[in-house]
Formats: C-alpha cells, structure tokens, sequence
C-alpha cells in the first residue's frame, strides 16, 4: 500500500517564551517544513489611539511611552514633532540637539536589546549578558536625564520636560567608550561563530521590492539592499548637521539584519558624539563675573548696595521655585505661551506666569492648534515610526492615528517563515524585533 503523507498542526504561542506572550502562530508542518502558517496579534491591544483622544495633548505623553517600551524617548519626541508641526512652532536649537542624543541612546538601547535577546534564544547566554550589561549603562543615562528608566514621560510639545544634568556629556562620552568594547567583545563572540552563522544566514529571507509592498521599514528592509532612513531622506530636527552612514544589507535574512543593527549602533553613537561637541548652550544662572549665585548671596550683597552688574542676572532659587529654572527653561522650550508651560518661577511670582500656567492645564482650555491634520514621521529603532494628527480647534485631539513600523513586518512574518524549518522560525521572529505595545497598540 503506498504510504499516506499528512501534514501536522502546531501551535507556536502565545505562551512559548519566544513568543512575548502575545503572538500565536499556526503552523502546517512537513516534517519539520514550514508549509503554511497563520500569524495571529491583538493580545495586548491597549486603545492607545483613542486614549490619546480622550485628553489634551499633553496627555498622550506618557502613553507613547509604551509603545516602543525599549526606546520610548522616540515614540515621545515624535508625537510631540507631529503637535508642533500642526501648530506651526518649532523647538528651539538646544532642544533638538538633546532630542537627537535621547533618540540615539534609545536607538542603541534597542539594538542592545534586540540583538541580545535574538542571542540567547539560539543559545548565545554570554552575547546576552554582555548587551544587558551595556544597556544598563546607557539607561543610567537615561534615568539622569528623564528620572525614570523606561516610562520615561520626557517629551513635551514644544519642547522637552527639562534640560541635561551637569556633567552629562562626560558620562555619555564614557558610556559609549565601554559600549564600543561590549560590541567588539560581541562581535568576536558572533559574527564569525559557526553555529550563529548556519542558524542565521538562509532563514527569513526577503526581497527588496516585496518589503517595500509591505510597507517595511527600518533595519528589516535595509537588510535587502535599500537605504530608507526618514534621518536621511525627510530630515527632521538637527540631523542633517550630523555625518552618519545608512549601513544596508544584501540578502535580506537574519545575518544581514543582524549585521545591520550591529552597525547602526556605531552610526547611533557617531551622532551622539557629534552633537555633543556642538551641543549649544542655552541661558545659565552665573552673576556678571561668571560665578553662579544663590538667591540668598544676592540678597545680602543687595541689602549692601553693591548691585552692579545684577541688572539682568538669574539667580539659583530654592527647589520649590527652581522648576527647570527660567534660563534651561528657555534652552529647551519656545516661546511659545499657547502650546509652553512657563517656568515654576514664573507661575509662582507673578499674575502673568499664573495665569498662563491656569490656561494650559484647565479642562476646555490647553494647547488648542488650528483645526487641520498633520502626518509626521520619525526614524524609530524598528523603522518608519509615525503620528498622524488631526484637531478640530479643542484642547483634545479628535484624531491620533500611529504608524507604528514593526506592524508591517509581522504582516509579512508568515511568508517569511514558510519554507524554513521549524527550528527558523525563533531567529526570524527575533529579527523582526516585535514590540507588543507597539504592534497591537
């Protein structure tokens, strides 16, 4: 009698640890072929979007942080780019400057992450370890910035929640300095090693013009030979002063997306460097002489008639009035009163600062842009992230759409999957770099 072949059934998640707890995939089985496959997502549906309208502006700040919960300071600053370009306004200088650092930290502490947890899950424990510890050192930057790790909340429309600490650029310098030996360690541990090498080159491949009909994005589809970078070719910000590379694959498998993100964080970390050495400076507390001076010096020295030179002078106030303090206030945050909180010392000394401060956080009143929509896009860890918002005139938003880039990725997971083996299809999801509160929203 001939031999009957059938094919088998597995059900790969939500609950395999590979998985993240929210994806299930169908698998039809030859053997251990791949032959079909359904991709099912929503596990994590959040109602980001209409949360975000159920508020002012402002508001949806601290949602976007989970989106992209590995690199929120992006999901931030591009749904706060998306409100200023419906407003008309533009953050100052100094304000761009730290959004690029923050935005490239974050860049690389997702790579980090990515490539380190794609590691371990194909056995590489050590490569793991050593990007974890390289991570921590860069969310330590993070929290001296922000205050918080990971739902960071740091973004402001206008402009950011507070400027850079002293002695950060220091400390940055030397984060990247030891990051740059954990890659080189990393590099050696992987690129070349036999067994990383066969599980990944061959699997999840994909064709320039197919990703593009996708709609992929980000290192997903530089890894196939195309050079798309929204940093590149839509510039936003302060990024076309800066001298980087798009660095771009040729087979469009697992490897090459590997090396890619490999290279975008040394790219990552030139910017970094760059803008840090042409960081510009915003309005400091010093007296005439250049010295910083406490409120109470100024006191006595008043009292004593010497006032010379304090026409225009601002002084260190105690941590109730201090805020962000009047000048790093100004750094980082426009001129802008409809759409700005005005510095703490402001809103509490005198009936102008008050009032301005009472008309932004009122219900009915807040930042209120023009009716109109707007669509803008920034160049997230995954790819093409983007907001697209419309106003009416309120205070709320009456439309928060994102784009969010690993979305069309996980559409094209199935075809991407079918034909490897079962074993494939760890290293290919790996790759994809799915964020659940990103993808599901």
């Amino acid at each position: 009698m001939p031999t009957e072949t059938r094919h088998m059934f597995l059900n790969i998640g939500p609950s395999h640890p590979a998985m993240h707890g929210i994806v299930q995939i169908i698998t039809e089985l030859d053997g251990e072929r791949v032959v079909g496959a359904d991709v099912e997502i929503g596990y994590l549906h959040r109602a980001f979007e209409k949360d975000a309208e159920a508020g002012p502006y402002n508001n949806a700040i601290p949602y976007t942080d989970r989106l992209n919960y590995v690199s929120p300071l992006i999901n931030n600053f591009g749904y706060c780019l998306a409100v200023e370009r419906l407003l008309g306004i533009e953050a100052t200088e100094r304000c761009q400057y730290i959004r690029v650092i923050m935005s490239e930290l974050s860049r690389i502490t997702d790579h980090l992450t990515c490539v380190g947890a794609s590691a371990m899950e194909l056995g590489a424990f050590t490569v793991f370890l050593y990007m974890i510890k390289a991570r921590e050192w860069l969310w330590e930057l993070v929290e001296a910035v922000t205050g918080a790790r990971l739902t960071i909340s740091y973004g402001r429309v206008g402009g950011v929640k507070a400027d850079l600490p002293e002695g950060f650029a220091e400390r940055a310098r030397k984060a990247l300095e030891d990051v740059r030996k954990v890659l080189l360690e990393c590099d050696g541990l992987l690129t070349r090693n036999r067994i990383f090498v066969d599980r990944m080159q061959g699997t999840g491949v994909i064709g320039k013009e197919r990703a593009l009909s996708f709609g992929i994005t980000g290192p997903f589809l530089r890894s196939t030979g195309a050079a798309l970078d929204c940093r590149k070719y839509s510039p936003y910000f302060v990024y076309d002063r800066f001298q980087f590379d798009v660095p771009t694959g040729e087979h469009g498998d697992n490897y090459d997306r590997y090396l890619v993100r490999m290279e975008e964080m040394e790219q990552s970390m030139r910017i970094v460097e760059q803008a840090l050495e042409t960081l510009p400076g915003g309005p400091l507390n010093v007296d005439h002489e250049g010295r910083m001076l406490p409120a109470g010096v100024m006191v006595d020295e008043a009292k004593m008639g010497r006032v010379a030179g304090f026409k225009n002078v601002r002084v260190r106030l105690d941590p109730t009035l201090q805020g962000s303090t009047r000048g790093f206030h100004e750094a980082v945050n426009p001129d802008a009163k409809r759409a700005v909180l005005p510095a703490k010392e402001d809103t509490y000394g005198n009936i102008e600062g008050l009032m301005h401060h009472f008309k932004l956080v009122m219900l009915g009143h807040g930042i209120r842009p023009p009716q109109g929509e707007y669509y803008s896009a920034v160049e997230g860890a995954n790819g093409e992230l983007g907001f697209y918002v419309v106003s009416d005139g309120s205070d709320q938003p009456y439309r928060v759409r994102v784009r969010p880039p690993c979305f069309a990725i996980m559409a094209a997971l199935s075809e991407l999957i079918v034909g490897d083996m079962v074993a494939d299809i760890v290293p290919t999801f790996g790759s994809v770099n799915m964020i659940g509160g990103e993808l599901d929203r």
